[in-house]
């Protein structure tokens, strides 16, 4: 994932969470605020497991946005794990993301 497409402060974080709409999976949770750009952040706890545990999720999830965010109407993303994505595989957490996106209607309809 590029510099220019994450979210990085604290702020940025605080704001998608305040105006933005969220829903929510076994896995993921995904916030949403619509926006004139694309950037995404990544919110995993310590709930998930240790480091370890967590920035293998991170680098499953960054990879899987990364496949579908040429699909995806411009704004600000949040995906949180939670603790069930500790034991997910690649697989489920991409389609776990897909059907939050889906739900929340995000994809471009291509004609």
């Amino acid at each position: 994932m590029q510099k220019q497409h994450r979210l990085r402060k604290n702020s940025q974080f605080q704001y998608v969470y305040r105006k933005g709409k969220s829903v929510g999976a076994k896995e993921l949770a995904l916030v949403y605020l619509a926006s004139g750009r694309q950037l995404v952040g990544f919110s995993i706890g310590k709930k998930v497991g240790n480091a370890v545990t967590r920035n293998l999720v991170k680098r499953r999830l960054r990879a899987a946005f990364r496949e579908e965010m040429p699909n995806l109407k411009k704004g600000l993303y949040i995906v949180a794990a939670r603790s069930a994505a500790a034991e997910a595989d690649y697989q489920t957490l991409h389609r776990s993301m897909c059907y939050l996106m889906r739900k929340h209607q995000l994809y471009v309809k291509t004609q």
